[in-house]
């Protein structure tokens, strides 16, 4: 059965790059994108190896699992092409690309991916990452190690894990199928778009509802004013839906596009200056795919950062730690300056600090018990004895324990002896401790 619905492929060089090693394809049924690497030379005509195999996938299968193992030969056999053309031309050893491709089969998308290309599925307003980047970062982020936005900017993240390569001749893709409906949006890209612009604006794009060319045309903008540090390649299907198929010819874009035998001269570079600077977005440098003795190297590097990271945060802990530790001193010695008359089980009582306690700690301390008994208080004072009486200063307190007094002596009628005043803690009280 012939897909029904719509597509668009673009592709473009970028503000830095000097040729575009990418390739994409979008045709009846299949739709694909390659993103090849291994120098000047080496990714372009990696990436259009990968293309030319996946062409003739672009078919009606009779199943999804025929669809699969179509998926997996061809890829096989781009990679068998790999091997030799690195032999029969040894200046394009090291050569490799990426591949993240879809086969429509009735209403099932039948998906083969290897590399950090990626396939989103945007369906009821809400934009998803359907394939895993194969990258050193990816792992790191899948132990937990680092954040999906630190992997954005971490300076390995051009590591390549898994690859269509010269290096492989059985190559090991993520292999799936996955249910497809009407107004369903799959953007293929490489990382010259994800790199760059992020799922946020993505989304926003998708939402707008445009056609697939005019959303592949806004994501490439948005890709050229992020800076565009690598090629940019966007494939778009829509299923079924708003836009109707306008053309039933297969497009082919990037690197894969250009006939044989015919030489592309290379792009001027960009240059930088004050007014109008190239800004290095997220996936710059270009990837490549490391030696097994690279990766060990890479790991024992992560394990050094890890470590600063954390030596960092304890330092920045400790400096958090201190800095409360100093402001609580401050507050304590500063409610240590305060004073109020409050009551003591069955007696009226000086107290220096403060009223309030933080859990077990209290902030106040007795300095002296007046021996004003609260039964012998008026009920107005008692109450207010009760609820503490906050006093300005010790003078201000020994002031108050005076009104008390005078109130006691007004409901019992004696005359106490007279108290002395009490010393704050921590204060002389003005005799040396010596003999006479």
């Amino acid at each position: 059965m012939v897909f029904e619905g719509s597509s668009s492929a673009i592709s473009h060089t970028g503000k830095v790059r000097s040729n575009n090693q990418d390739s994409g394809y979008a045709g009846a049924n299949l739709f694909a994108v390659a993103d090849g690497m291994g120098g000047h030379a080496g990714g372009d005509v990696a990436s259009t190896i990968a293309i030319q195999q996946l062409e003739q996938l672009d078919q009606a299968f009779a199943s999804t699992d025929d669809a699969q193992a179509s998926l997996q030969a061809a890829t096989t056999t781009a990679a068998n092409h790999l091997i030799r053309a690195a032999k029969e031309q040894p200046e394009l050893a090291g050569l490799g690309t990426t591949v993240s491709a879809i086969i429509m089969v009735d209403d099932h998308a039948v998906i083969g991916h290897i590399g950090d290309s990626r396939i989103y599925l945007y369906r009821d307003d809400e934009l998803t990452q359907i394939t895993a980047d194969h990258t050193f970062v990816q792992r790191l982020v899948d132990s937990g190690r680092i954040t999906p936005e630190e992997a954005r900017y971490h300076p390995r993240r051009s590591v390549l894990m898994r690859v269509l390569s010269d290096m492989d001749n059985d190559p090991e893709l993520d292999m799936f199928v996955m249910p497809t409906l009407p107004g369903d949006r799959w953007l293929l890209c490489s990382d010259g778009l994800s790199g760059v612009v992020d799922e946020a604006h993505i989304l926003k794009a998708m939402r707008m509802s445009l056609p697939p060319g005019r959303t592949a045309d806004n994501l490439l903008k948005q890709a050229l004013d992020g800076g565009a540090p690598d090629n940019v390649t966007i494939v778009l299907v829509e299923v079924g839906g708003l836009h109707p198929l306008s053309s039933g010819t297969a497009t082919i874009v990037g690197a894969a596009s250009t006939p044989s035998g015919v030489l592309i001269p290379a792009a001027r570079a960009a240059r930088t200056s004050w007014l109008h600077p190239v800004r290095q977005a997220a996936n710059d440098p270009s990837h490549f795919e490391p030696a097994a003795d690279y990766l060990e190297e890479l790991i024992e590097e992560d394990r050094r950062r890890a470590k600063r990271r954390r030596i960092g945060w304890i330092a920045a802990l400790l400096v958090v730690i201190l800095a409360l530790t100093g402001a609580g001193f401050l507050a304590y010695n500063w409610t240590q300056t305060r004073y109020f008359v409050g009551a003591d089980e069955d007696s009226v009582v000086i107290f220096q600090g403060v009223q309030q306690n933080i859990g077990p700690i209290s902030l106040s301390t007795e300095i002296e018990d007046t021996g004003i008994l609260l039964a012998n208080l008026p009920p107005y004072q008692r109450s207010s004895v009760e609820r503490t009486i906050t006093a300005r200063s010790l003078a201000d307190a020994m002031a108050i324990v005076d009104r008390l007094r005078a109130g006691e002596v007004a409901v019992t009628g004696e005359t106490p002896s007279p108290t002395p005043t009490p010393t704050p803690e921590g204060a002389s009280d003005g005799t040396d401790g010596g003999g006479a």
